[in-house]
């Protein structure tokens, strides 16, 4: 009986390419947000995927190459639940919670999405990640610069350098929350969007010093 022959987009056992390679890059998402990228292993990520090694490399080239599509995959997550909140009704203060709010409910079940960013081993210069971070710095900012503008403006202050400072300080502030609160898990995505809520109210009712005012 002459052999068959597979199909180009046809992938292991009769698994669909696409949903194979997001199998992949869903257990490495999870285990180089985990270990770390220089502690993980292409084997690492084949079993846990229960796939071959060659496997991965036939897709996806190299290591580094599958940490590109985790790292797009990632940014996709991230900005599209972000993207999710700006388009609706809450502006101001209110939006900013909403995304503290709707980042904690994100990532709960999969942390090391947010800490795949912050992995110290990335080999940043390599130009494929270096372009995926890139993205990443340019579409949240995007994202931080409108909010933060229209909170400004609503307020009565459209200084371009004011928003940027304040647009600054906003991620800032945004990237230390979210890291803490991954480093004290027994806080819940409720518990956590109810502490922002008081810090929030605590700053914004300070008083301000005397003989200080805004020129």
């Amino acid at each position: 009986m002459p052999a068959t022959s597979q199909r180009p987009n046809a992938g292991t056992k009769g698994v669909p390419r696409a949903d194979r390679e997001a199998q992949i890059v869903e257990a490495a998402t999870e285990i180089f947000g985990t270990r770390g990228f220089a502690a993980t292993s292409v084997g690492d990520i084949a079993e846990r995927a229960g796939i071959s090694k060659p496997l991965i490399y036939n897709y996806f080239g190299s290591k580094e190459g599958l940490l590109r599509a985790c790292l797009h995959r990632a940014i996709d997550i991230l900005a599209g639940e972000f993207e999710r909140i700006a388009s609706g009704d809450a502006v101001g203060l209110e939006r900013a919670l909403r995304t503290l709010e709707g980042t904690f409910a994100l990532l709960e079940p999969q942390p090391w999405i947010w800490r795949l960013f912050f992995d110290p081993t990335i080999p940043r210069g390599e130009e494929g990640i270096a372009a995926e971070l890139a993205h990443y710095a340019d579409r949240f900012t995007a994202l931080a610069e409108e909010g933060v503008g229209e909170m400004m403006r609503l307020a009565g202050v459209d200084d371009p350098l004011d928003i940027s400072a304040l647009t600054a300080v906003w991620m800032s502030v945004a990237d230390s929350l979210v890291t803490w609160w991954l480093e004290h898990p027994e806080e819940t995505p409720a518990s956590m969007s109810a502490r922002c809520l008081r810090l929030f109210q605590v700053v914004l009712s300070a008083p301000l010093p005397p003989g200080l005012a805004a020129e």
